[in-house]
């Protein structure tokens, strides 16, 4: 079974006003978009439910993080169990930015993962290396590493919930993004780790995207590679293109 075309839009603090969120649903729900990509947009945590009841049926809408406790005395945290009930149906978790600027480990993401696979929470799985780690040709091990305490968390089943997001930190908000080559390698590396380490019915069928600076520009390219499966965006999905983005593998 071919993997459905996912495109995330990944809002992170914007917009800055309840009007600008509104401008961008109004964009979104007036635009003639492929039905056959699952689109999906995380705006800030205060804009998820009045989005949610703004936008069009076949956008769904996403957090962009949540913690491992249902409920408790963990001042400025959202639980996945409040997001279940509150009808947010994806969160985005390991998100490099979470990753430097949090100093959230792999190891927490991993348990952040598992607590929202089993509060019902569909995950986007955010990897990537730095600049100097490429360099270093090191990649694949650090997405390895990213991925292993996730893959010892995780049953062969519950990554039918997860979409594993490829974003090189170098490219987040640069301008620079990876080649379709170098796209391409690092989510076929990514597939060939899911074969050995899960299964291989896991690594066929597990979506993985690419983010990083993507554009409607760049898009059309990347959507060709074999093992790219849509993307993340981030600046471009506050912008008029992200609806050519969402609609790049249209013929």
């Amino acid at each position: 079974m071919p993997r459905q075309f996912f495109v995330g839009g990944n809002f992170k603090l914007n917009p800055a006003t309840r009007v600008a969120k509104q401008n961008l649903i109004n964009i979104l729900n007036k635009a003639d978009i492929d039905s056959n990509v699952e689109v999906v947009i995380a705006p800030p945590a205060i804009y998820l439910i009045p989005v949610l009841e703004a936008v069009r049926k076949d956008i769904k809408v996403s957090a962009q993080n949540s913690y491992i406790k249902k409920s408790g005395a963990f001042t400025g945290e959202i639980s996945p169990a409040q997001l279940v009930d509150a009808g947010i149906p994806y969160v985005i978790l390991g998100h490099s930015e979470r990753r430097t600027l949090f100093h959230e480990t792999s190891d927490l993401v991993a348990e952040k993962t598992r607590v929202a696979l089993d509060e019902g929470l569909s995950v986007i799985l955010c990897v990537g290396e730095t600049l100097a780690e490429r360099e270093a040709n090191k990649t694949a091990q650090v997405v390895q590493d990213q991925l292993k305490p996730v893959v010892a968390l995780l049953k062969p089943e519950d990554w039918k919930k997860v979409v594993i997001a490829y974003e090189p930190v170098w490219a987040i908000g640069t301008g620079k993004v990876a080649t379709s080559a170098q796209a391409q390698e690092a989510h076929a590396d990514i597939r060939a780790y899911l074969k050995q380490a899960v299964t291989p019915e896991v690594a066929e069928s597990t979506r993985i995207i690419y983010g990083g600076s993507v554009t409607a520009a760049n898009s059309k390219e990347l959507a060709t590679q074999p093992d790219v499966d849509g993307f993340l965006v981030g600046g471009a999905s506050l912008k008029p293109e992200f609806v050519d983005i969402i609609n790049s593998t249209r013929k």
